[in-house]
């Protein structure tokens, strides 16, 4: 077991912020012996030579004045005790860190200035003054290095290209974001490959408008500072393996998020039939899956961002899990959004991320791995930026009751408009604000009973809906959850609905949901009160 020994150098009496660093290094594995407050440069050098530590942490937060005759003399000592090459770091306030700096004793120093996560990274095995640069560059990689701290991410795309590229150097050297979305506008998502079929009177509608795999490239290129952000882009909407060959080649995609029935005539947002949407999601989710690039599927949101009822939404995330797990992806990205529909309360919203999360989790095994990832629903953000960031961090400690491998966050403009850079980097220092006073012995949100019976019901509820979809397709399939043909067939007929389909000649619009007590249930329409799926299910029949 490494050793780690601690003190508070000549007058310095604080020594909270060295009893935390301590805690942090027990944590990570290391016997941490703390010596206090106003230890003499002599004593400290004798310690030193009794203990033979792997690592010294010397913390002082006095003037910087004072701190620099110290070490000075701190160098002689350790010369005359013939110590060479001893580990040393430091922490004080950034007056007092740049003196210490100059002196060259110390491989890191810490003023409270540097990215969070920073000090986790160190006891990890980082050294030196550069422990940020080049970290894990896969998904993977980073998770398994710094949970459970979650990873940071955050989406990002201005309506020029130019925009976009400076935009993403500048967060990327914050050091406060794991992983860059960037966001292409709606003309390259859908059109990309057929340029003229753009209406250029859109170009930058809804994110930077990428024309070709240089533009991807350039924009990568200016996030390798900093921290090194993992990059990621959006599906498109259409021909979604070149677009994932594509992505994977100029930002090495750190993983594809591919929806099952989306993108289609269900939205608006492509051409295609419900079938044929989900067969070629299917097919990008194996390329994903052959490559062993992780997967998530962004499905079950989508519903509740049409006011579906929470246990339809629950059997949609099953759903698009099994189809990840049939396609043979081994590393799931399960994306559980708050605050989804609008006015779902946090009790409500708790319950339903963890019926969703229980199930998903039901179909791990040494293949199939599930990482969560937890984000804020956009349309809950007020356009007033104050109330918003209250949002914002309310969101982000609700949703640390999922314990989440990634948190994509939803920064507080979006209520109002597209991020800019210096808005995205404030949204992230509020979300590791939210981090740092509550990762760490917050009571357990999820064993409340109130949220221990909603989920159990939901799970229950999703469950019927579930197998009444492998029933109403077993005639026609082996594997009905996974059949392109039955889940167009479930949607068209009502089976899987949401009040927005309502009007669609591809749809089918007939359920009326509602808001109750801080959830969604579907509603009969004849007497107003809410339904279970078996009196949802026989109405349809009966229909």
């Amino acid at each position: 077991m490494k050793k780690i020994i601690g003190a508070a150098l000549g007058s310095c009496v604080h020594v909270a912020g060295l009893h935390h660093f301590l805690k942090m290094a027990e944590r990570e594995g290391y016997k941490a012996i703390s010596y206090g407050p106003a230890v003499t440069v002599k004593r400290l050098v004798m310690i030193i030579s009794e203990e033979q530590p792997d690592i010294v942490a010397v913390s002082y937060r006095l003037t910087p004045a004072s701190v620099a005759s110290l070490l000075g003399e701190l160098e002689r000592e350790l010369a005359n005790a013939g110590i060479r090459n001893c580990r040393m770091i430091f922490g004080g306030t950034p007056p007092v860190a740049a003196v210490a700096a100059r002196t060259g004793l110390f491989e890191r120093i810490f003023d409270g200035t540097e990215a969070p996560g920073s000090v986790t990274e160190y006891l990890r095995g980082s050294s030196g003054t550069d422990s940020l640069r080049a970290p894990a560059d896969t998904l993977i990689e980073r998770i398994a290095h710094k949970y459970p701290y979650p990873l940071i991410r955050h989406h990002f795309g201005r309506p020029t290209v130019d925009e976009t590229i400076k935009g993403a150097e500048k967060i990327a050297m914050s050091g406060l974001i794991d992983v860059l979305s960037i966001g292409p506008d709606q003309n390259a998502q859908e059109h990309f490959f057929h340029p003229e079929e753009m209406d250029h009177s859109q170009d930058g509608a809804g994110g930077v408008p990428v024309r070709s795999g240089a533009d991807l490239e350039a924009i990568y290129s200016r996030t390798r500072c900093g921290n090194y952000p993992l990059v990621r882009c959006y599906a498109g909407t259409r021909d979604l393996i070149r677009w994932a060959e594509m992505s994977v080649k100029t930002i090495r995609n750190a993983w594809g998020a591919i929806p099952l029935c989306w993108y289609s005539v269900i939205d608006g947002r492509s051409k295609r039939t419900i079938e044929e949407a989900v067969r070629e999601n299917q097919n990008v989710m194996k390329w994903y899956a052959n490559r062993n690039i992780p997967v998530e599927v962004n499905e079950s949101h989508q519903w509740s961002l049409r006011d579906a009822h929470d246990s339809l939404a629950v059997a949609m995330a099953f759903l698009a899990a099994y189809n990840a797990s049939r396609a043979g992806v081994s590393h799931y990205v399960s994306q559980y959004m708050f605050n989804n529909p609008p006015g779902t309360s946090a009790e409500m919203d708790i319950a339903k991320m963890l019926a969703k999360n229980e199930m998903i989790e039901s179909l791990s095994g040494n293949s199939f791995t599930v990482y969560r990832e937890v984000r804020a629903g956009i349309a809950h953000f007020s356009s007033n930026p104050l109330f918003a960031k209250g949002q914002l961090a309310a969101s982000a400690v609700i949703s640390l009751a999922m314990k989440p491998h990634i948190i994509h966050v939803v920064g507080y403009s979006e209520g109002d408009h597209a991020i800019y850079p210096d808005e995205l980097v404030e949204s992230c220092e509020i979300v590791h604000g939210v981090l740092h006073n509550t990762l760490n012995g917050m009571p357990d949100l999820t064993r409340d009973p109130v949220v221990q019976n909603r989920k159990n019901e939901l799970i229950a509820e999703a469950g019927i809906l579930l197998k009444t979809l492998r029933e109403f397709g077993a005639a026609q399939s082996d594997d009905p959850w996974s059949d392109p043909a039955v889940i167009e067939k479930a949607v068209r007929t009502g089976l899987l609905d949401t009040p927005h389909f309502t009007g669609s000649k591809h749809l089918c619009g007939k359920i009326v949901t509602r808001l109750i007590n801080g959830a969604w249930y579907a509603i009969d329409q004849e007497t107003g009160e809410k339904m279970t799926e078996e009196e949802r299910i026989e109405k349809l029949r009966r229909s």
